[in-house]
């Protein structure tokens, strides 16, 4: 995901809520299929040992921001690393940093700068054909795949002339996204566990950040748009094709009730959830709505579950 200007944030986060309560909704599952939760559909028993594909954006890379003289980039941080070391799997990480669903599918390479700690190169292969290639290479021998993309797709809104207009397209388009390259993975890693993932509810830190005008309102309006709207869509497309589905949002606190407060050392008696997304996200403190390592830990922590390690 790419770090969202003090300029737009607000903008942004209206956007998809517009889209969140207008007339577009997730399709209902088809009958008989499963019902989308924060771990949907039972993964088969992982191998001992073997690979773990990494896909998706700078939440996969591990991307942090400049801090305390660290210079920003891709880190050994990033939960992919984290699920890697826990779970005995060697990791392939092709991801990219500003990765977008489209792109994902259909643009070439990766600029070094945006890569992964120790990834491949790409050699001028999308990364889905590079995350295919890795599987078909290692068939029978992985062990897991993660996704986590679409937080880039939003971010041409918050400039758009038509806002609602453009929010409901991105939506849309991630969906038609996923749909196009999930079972292109499905197809490649065979039976292995894939595990999709969604993104904490970083607008949450509106409540405390003076770059949001009504912040706590934005804050409050955010909850039902990860849970009710966009996971939801997100979490249909996964188990379609038998994917689980790691809810990050709840993961990282997300959906308590904003009435229980508690008492933050930096911003004084605030609503729990509130507290939680400043402590695993940069987004309070900075507006970039990469996690920190505490983060990382937590979404390490609902991947693994959801792939039954």
């Amino acid at each position: 995901m790419a770090r969202v200007r003090r300029t737009a944030p607000a903008v942004a986060l209206l956007l998809v809520l517009a889209a969140c309560t207008g007339e577009q909704a997730a399709p209902p599952p088809a009958p008989g299929s499963p019902t989308p939760s924060a771990s949907s559909s039972a993964p088969a028993a992982p191998p001992a040992g073997g690979v773990y594909v990494s896909v998706g954006d700078s939440y996969a890379t591990g991307w942090r921001p400049s801090d305390g003289g660290t210079p920003a980039g891709a880190s050994r941080d990033g939960f992919a690393h984290l699920v890697a070391e826990r779970a005995s799997l060697r990791l392939i990480n092709v991801g990219c940093s500003g990765a977008t669903s489209a792109g994902l599918r259909d643009r070439p390479g990766c600029p070094p700068a945006n890569r992964a700690v120790d990834a491949p190169d790409p050699a001028g292969r999308t990364q889905l054909d590079a995350a295919v290639r890795a599987l078909r290479e290692h068939q029978g021998d992985v062990g897991l795949v993660t996704v986590v993309i679409g937080g880039n797709d939003l971010t041409p809104c918050a400039t758009a002339p038509d806002v609602l207009g453009c929010t409901t397209s991105a939506v849309a388009d991630i969906q038609a996204n996923l749909a196009d390259i999930l079972p292109v993975l499905r197809a490649a890693a065979g039976d292995a566990p894939i595990v999709g993932l969604t993104y904490p509810d970083v607008f949450l830190g509106a409540w405390v950040s003076p770059a949001f005008q009504d912040g706590q309102n934005l804050a409050r309006q955010s909850v039902p748009l990860f849970r009710d709207f966009f996971n939801p869509v997100l979490a249909a497309e996964y188990a379609k094709v038998d994917a689980a589905f790691a809810d990050v949002t709840e993961a990282t606190g997300a959906y308590g009730p904003l009435t229980e407060t508690t008492q933050d050392p930096a911003y004084g008696p605030i609503p729990a959830p509130v507290a939680e997304v400043c402590s695993l996200t940069y987004f309070c403190e900075h507006t970039d709505v990469h996690p920190t390592p505490g983060g990382h830990e937590a979404i390490a922590a609902a991947v693994l579950a959801a792939a039954g390690y």
